[in-house]
Parts: C-alpha cells; sequence; structure tokens
C-alpha cells in the first residue's frame, strides 16, 4: 500500500516502524519530524502545506500565531512551526526557531518566550541553538557552554539589576542597546555617592573583605588585581579571575597598580585567615 502523500515509512534499528514527514517549498526540501504512525505525520504535511501555500488561512499577525500554538493542538513541533512561519513570510528557512522582524528578530524558545536580539547577532543564533537550565540561557559553542550574556561583556555570575539591567525592564529584549551593564569587571560594584559615580571593591576570602573605594572604574579593577596579588603572595592559594582592563596599555596598568591604595583590614584578615588554617592543621 502506497504511502499518504508527503509520508515516507522508514524503521528503527530495532526494527520499529516509524513515519517521516516532509514538504518541498520554492525547491526546498524541508523535513517536518518522524511521526508513531502514518496519519500523524500526514496530518503534519497538510498542516505545513496550508501554512506555506495558503497564506490567509491563519490569523495574519505572525506572531499572534507563534503565541497561540498550544491551543491549536498542531502535530508540528514548535520550533518547525516557528521556522516555517519565518519561511512564508520572509522567505527564509533558518535551522533555529528565528522569526525576522523589522531591524531585529526573535529567537522563539517556546510560545511565552520570545526573545529578541539584533540583526547583527543573526548569524550567530541561525548556528547555535539556544538552551536553557534554572533561568540560564546558553549556547553550545566549541564544547563549551557559553552563557549568551557572555557576549555583552556580563560575568558568568553577573545578577541582573545589580552588575546589569534591561532599561526597558523587557527581560527578554537582548537587543545591545536594551543591556546596560553596572558592574563590567570582578569585584567592582558601581555605587552613586553624593551624586557621583565611586567604585567599591571587594575580594572574598573568608567573607568578602573591602579593598577600597575608589573614583574610576578601571582603577577599581585594578585594585581588586592588585588585592588578589597580595593574598597569593602570602602564600594562600585561591582562584581569584584576574581583571582584564579595556582601552588601557601596560603603562597605564602600571600606574594605576602602584598608586591603588588597598585598605589595610586587608592584611589583617588574611593574618587571621592564614592563623585558622595553620590552627586546623594542629
Amino acid at each position: 500500500m502506497a504511502a499518504l502523500p508527503g509520508v515516507f515509512p522508514a524503521t528503527k534499528k530495532d526494527g520499529t516502524a516509524y513515519y517521516r514527514a516532509s514538504v518541498t517549498y520554492h525547491g526546498k526540501h524541508i523535513s517536518l519530524g518522524s511521526y508513531p504512525d502514518e496519519e500523524s505525520a500526514h496530518a503534519a504535511y497538510l498542516l505545513a502545506g496550508r501554512l506555506l501555500f495558503d497564506k490567509h488561512h491563519f490569523a495574519p499577525d505572525p506572531l499572534l500565531e507563534i503565541e497561540n500554538y498550544p491551543e491549536l493542538h498542531l502535530p508540528l513541533s514548535f520550533d518547525k512551526w516557528v521556522m516555517l512561519l519565518n519561511l512564508r513570510d520572509h522567505d527564509m528557512y533558518c535551522r533555529n526557531p528565528i522569526y525576522l522582524a523589522n531591524r531585529f528578530f526573535y529567537y522563539c524558545l517556546d510560545p511565552e518566550t520570545l526573545l529578541k536580539f539584533d540583526v547583527d547577532d543573526l548569524f550567530f543564533y541561525m548556528n547555535h541553538k539556544v538552551m536553557r537550565r534554572g533561568g540560564h540561557l546558553f549556547v553550545a559553542d566549541y564544547g563549551m557552554q557559553l552563557n549568551i550574556l557572555s557576549r555583552y561583556g556580563i560575568r558568568n555570575y553577573g545578577v541582573a539589576g545589580r552588575d546589569y539591567y534591561f532599561a526597558n525592564g523587557d527581560t527578554h529584549d537582548f537587543r545591545y542597546s536594551n543591556i546596560e551593564i553596572v558592574n563590567r569587571y570582578h569585584g567592582v560594584y558601581r555605587q552613586l555617592r553624593r551624586g557621583q559615580d565611586s567604585y567599591l571593591v571587594k575580594i572574598h576570602l573568608n567573607g568578602d573583605i573591602l579593598v577600597g573605594r575608589y573614583r574610576s572604574e578601571n582603577e577599581a579593577a585594578v585594585a581588586y588585581n592588585k588585592a588578589a596579588d597580595y593574598i597569593h603572595s602570602q602564600g594562600i592559594q585561591k582562584n581569584y579571575p584576574e581583571n582584564y582592563i579595556e582601552g588601557i596599555d601596560e603603562v597605564d596598568y602600571a600606574r594605576y597598580y602602584s598608586t591603588a591604595r588597598i585598605s589595610r583590614n586587608l592584611a589583617k584578615c588574611v593574618a587571621a585567615y592564614k592563623n585558622k588554617t595553620e590552627a586546623k592543621k594542629h
């Protein structure tokens, strides 16, 4: 018996039969997915055909269609649904659930989570799938998990509202103009004092230790490095990330390093930490 249109029977390694669905649009062959029975695969094929070839069948607003996906009980996966919408409306097929808009695009994780990105990032996200774990968004890049916030210079452990914030309040809007970075460097926290920015530096040993307050962000970042160097010089092996300061050369770095004043309390805390560590050994 011939398979239904758009359906191709296949067999798994264990001998179990399943069915693949596909559609051809403007000469491009598009796989729609695998299904346990022929009827489901055929339903996906019919829906894809209606979506691609009858643009007036669904509501004209494509975002409304994306958001209404759960209510429609569609035989297509959500990712495939978005890909076909974008192909239909923009004649562009992406391997990831991307929908183009005016000067930006949506990366659609689910019907309620539509991430906005600048078009400058289109090529990157066409080739990198966004994943989510515990509220963190990341991609796999060269075998590593790359937090998407790192593309903005935000540290992996950066906290929204403290280290960065979304200018328009939309936590799904990752356009560069909407990301405001407050604290770019390790251990550095920008504060407003007497109407002017100041930079508080803390370093963690046995709790947070105040290193000092500084007038410039660069000076504060170097002061953190200097404090880490001091702790290491006392024989304490702690893994402190080094701040790499943008836009300064070796001469400027050396000047900041030599003039950065470190709180005297740091030396006291380091001595207390060493004494406590030695006491535990005996």
